[in-house]
């Protein structure tokens, strides 16, 4: 009855109907086809929330696998800001985490005020921090496990090992230089979060790290602590401006102890100052004064232009060269060749570079390596400068032999220092023994390198009685061992300043090696403007006493119980 009475007005709401379904399954197959993914993606954004997650970073051991660098479990706090802002609670909320944090309340209001969903609060919270925090438990407040990187020594061997940022990868030293090995591979978790936007604290999905490599050093750690209790020493008494001291086996090139100051506690580095970085011992050039003689005197020795009996006049402390009159430092007559090494006399040192003659003199400079880099693995490692014989002076060959005039890095002394202790064979100083996976698989090992023969064996065992007789006789006494047969040779040289050699600043070098017969280690000790003292044989020689002869004492312990390791015997 009713539809015969309207048919008009029912026509009109199935039209209506009708269009309205027609319409909604149009839009539906608008969204399945052409939105799909879009809407999809944006329901994911908003329930999902992917955290990359830091590997765990590998451990750099000392040669005894005592670990220098390590990572240790740890937890940073977040928050869902979006959650914490529309809180009842949110000023609460913010000052219980101020008060657990340390933090100001403006800086955790500015970051809830981001409007995020998630933003971090503080990364690497110390344990117990992490404990108090995760007890209130805070809406909108949840945690991730990552991994931080502790330094068990603090400042040992700082400026080797270097350190790394907030987010593991390395910033300085062997962190920086070997981050592609220690690094690992990152991994990631997926956060859930409800309709509301609220919680974020249950994983969705996680993809676990993969963990770093581990570099195992040529270090030992206990002969590093010895050197650097040694040089710290002698640096506060003489008031020094920076000093370096490194402890090499002669035999293989490897570094045992690797030393600066002024240093930096490795926990606290954003605090430290880029002196107190600064790796001297590598970077830093100067004029290395008598402790160059010993190229002069291996030169000489080894062309045949003189013997060590030979009597060399020593004008009695003044000797024109060119328009320059060079002194020794005390007053000499006619002495051996031995001994004007081991009295360091500028005057007869001269005397035999002028047999040799400007080219030999540099040949075996540059035989030695000087003026080049010694290819030792630490990055930023100084060439120094060797002038060219055809940019020579008239006034070079009384300046070169004896160590002006050149500038070197502590290194570059050690190793050719090392390799007159070596038989006269050159190796390449290295500090990474090699690198290993979790299954102690090693990936890449350094093995010792022989660079080049410098002078003969026969020469080299001259060179090495010369030297003796400067640590029991001449300018390098304090440098002797009780029971141990010492070589070495002391150097006091004038820094420039102003463009000119000063009368009142110096550095102070010992080089040496012991015991003489058969050469277990070799050290370099030197000092920038040390004061009140500042003689090589006064300041830096006493420091290679203690250091050497404590690692000796050291060493015949760990042999005598049977750990040392063959290549330590």
């Amino acid at each position: 009855m009713f539809l015969r009475k309207y048919p008009f007005r029912l026509a009109i709401v199935f039209a209506v109907l009708l269009t309205g379904f027609l319409y909604s399954i149009v839009f539906l197959f608008y969204i399945q086809i052409f939105r799909s993914s879009f809407l999809a993606h944006l329901a994911q954004k908003q329930h999902e929330h992917l955290i990359n997650i830091d590997p765990k970073r590998g451990t750099i051991y000392d040669r005894n696998m005592r670990p220098l660098a390590i990572n240790l479990p740890v937890y940073s706090v977040f928050v869902n800001a979006k959650t914490i802002a529309s809180h009842h609670d949110k000023a609460e909320i913010i000052a219980r985490l101020c008060k657990v944090l340390n933090m100001p309340s403006w800086e955790i209001a500015s970051k809830i005020d981001k409007n995020k969903y998630f933003v971090w609060v503080k990364r690497k919270l110390p344990q117990d921090v992490y404990q108090k925090l995760k007890g209130l438990k805070l809406p909108g407040v949840g945690f991730i496990k990552e991994s931080k990187r502790f330094y068990p020594n603090q400042s040992l061997a700082a400026h080797l090992i270097g350190f790394t940022g907030i987010d593991n990868n390395g910033l300085d030293g062997l962190e920086k230089d070997y981050d592609k090995y220690l690094r690992g591979k990152e991994g990631h978790s997926v956060i859930l979060r409800d309709a509301h936007q609220r919680e974020l604290l249950l994983e969705k999905d996680y993809i676990a790290p993969v963990e770093g490599l581990d570099v195992v050093l040529t270090i030992d750690e206990t002969i590093q602590f010895i050197a650097e209790r040694a040089l710290d020493k002698m640096y506060h008494k003489y008031n020094a401006k920076g000093a370096s001291i490194i402890v090499m086996d002669p035999k293989t090139g490897e570094i045992l102890a690797f030393a600066n100051r002024p240093t930096y506690n490795l926990e606290e580095a954003s605090k430290s100052s880029p002196e107190s970085r600064t790796d001297r011992a590598i970077v830093y050039t100067y004029e290395p004064g008598s402790v160059f003689k010993i190229v002069t005197a291996s030169a000489a020795l080894q062309e045949g232009v003189i013997k060590e009996t030979d009597k060399i006049y020593c004008e009695h402390g003044a000797y024109r060269v060119g328009n320059h009159i060079l002194h020794d430092h005390e007053p000499l007559g006619t002495i051996t060749f031995r001994e004007v090494i081991e009295k360091s006399s500028n005057i007869g040192t001269t005397k035999v570079a002028q047999r040799l003659g400007p080219q030999r003199v540099y040949d075996y400079a540059h035989r030695f390596r000087f003026g080049m880099r010694t290819g030792i693995d630490l990055p930023g490692e100084a060439p120094g400068y060797l002038k060219p014989v055809r940019l020579w002076s008239k006034t070079s060959i009384g300046a070169i032999p004896i160590g002006q005039e050149v500038t070197v890095t502590p290194i570059q002394l050690l190793a050719a220092m090392s390799a007159i202790a070596n038989g006269g064979v050159y190796m390449r100083p290295f500090v990474v023994k090699y690198v290993k996976d979790i299954h102690d698989q090693i990936i890449e090992e350094t093995k010792p390198k022989i660079l080049d023969r410098v002078i003969s064996q026969q020469t080299a065992l001259r060179v090495k009685s010369i030297l003796q007789g400067v640590v029991e006789r001449g300018t390098g006494v304090k440098a002797q061992i009780k029971g141990v047969t010492v070589a070495g040779k002391t150097g006091t040289a004038q820094k420039v300043v102003g463009g000119a050699y000063s009368h009142g600043h110096f550095y102070a070098t010992f080089l040496g090696f012991a015991p003489v017969d058969k050469p277990r280690l070799a050290a370099v000790v030197v000092f920038d403007d040390p004061h009140p003292a500042y003689y090589g044989g006064t300041v830096a020689a006493p420091v290679f006493s203690e250091v050497v002869g404590d690692a000796l004492k050291y060493l015949d312990a760990k042999k005598m119980s049977g750990t040392v390791s063959d290549d330590q015997e």
